[in-house]
């Protein structure tokens, strides 16, 4: 598991998986979200824009990250 440091409020899970060097641009990340291979908190997340806050867990590609 790896602890991913933020210094605002949140992050949206599309700038998560570029910042965490998962993906190497937004449209990347646009399409491993719509086919489903990235899960927060445990469910399937659809929305690259949705609002990712400390604690929260992602998980894509067997690696688990958590929000610090």
């Amino acid at each position: 598991m790896k602890i991913i440091k933020i210094k605002d409020e949140y992050i949206t899970l599309g700038q998560f998986l570029k910042f965490a060097g998962c993906v190497s641009s937004g449209i990347d990340a646009k399409i491993v979200i719509k086919d489903g291979l990235v899960l927060v908190n445990g469910e399937v997340e659809s929305r690259r824009g949705k609002k990712l806050r400390r604690d929260d867990m992602i998980e894509f590609d067997g690696e688990t990250f958590v929000i610090g």
